[in-house]
């Protein structure tokens, strides 16, 4: 049985592929049909949207830094975790979140592979209710 990658995914032979980002930058290091796979930079002070997924689910852990989550709780308040180096959380689709670093952050990411399926809430950068890197 053969596990096709989805039309313009990444594969073991092809690079890796960065995307600069206002906050940092995310190197995409795998995307399947079944999963995605990233290394999230995000500069110190600096914050992603408050966003939320329909499906796309996702992991991470921190590599280095210290990352203030933002995380909707099951009665939709929104918690504030903070995460060092080895530290991980489960983001489920559909739950409000946020990525802050306190310090430069370094994590991985672990994803379903909707890259796209992104509702932007708040941004400091004007991107609100868009998809756009």
């Amino acid at each position: 049985m053969t596990n096709k990658a989805a039309p313009g995914s990444l594969d073991q032979g092809t690079a890796p592929r960065r995307v600069d980002k206002p906050w940092g930058n995310e190197l995409i290091w795998v995307l399947t049909d079944r999963y995605c796979g990233k290394v999230i930079t995000i500069d110190a002070g600096r914050r992603l949207s408050l966003q939320r997924h329909k499906v796309k689910d996702e992991s991470v852990l921190v590599l280095s830094g210290l990352l203030r989550l933002h995380l909707e709780d099951e009665s939709g308040t929104i918690q504030e975790i903070d995460l060092g180096p080895g530290g991980t959380r489960r983001v489920p689709a559909g739950r409000k979140h946020r990525f802050e670093a306190i310090d430069r952050t370094e994590l991985v990411e672990i994803s379903t592979p909707e890259l796209d399926d992104v509702e932007r809430l708040e941004d400091d950068f004007g991107r609100e209710g868009t998809s756009a890197p």
